[in-house]
């Protein structure tokens, strides 16, 4: 159970940072949930060029680099 709940921190913490560096607000839930996906699409974005990151701080680095490409395709599909 604890390790839910930080991964929801930790997902938020990427959704609200995703959104400031692309601007906008979505509410928590949104938050939380482009922070968990971009979380795994940075992840699997960065495996694949074959970069890899370190401790919580490269997470989440990756994790806001996907929730920032995915707010921007999600952006475009919009528009």
């Amino acid at each position: 159970m604890e390790g839910i709940l930080i991964a929801l921190l930790i997902g938020l913490l990427i959704g609200v940072l995703a959104q400031i560096l692309m601007g906008g607000s979505l509410g928590w839930v949104l938050s939380i949930v482009l922070g968990l996906v971009g979380g795994l699409l940075g992840g699997f974005i960065f495996r694949i060029l074959g970069i890899s990151f370190g401790g919580l701080l490269g997470q989440i680095f990756a994790g806001v680099v996907g929730a920032c490409l995915l707010l921007f395709v999600v952006r475009l599909v919009k528009n």
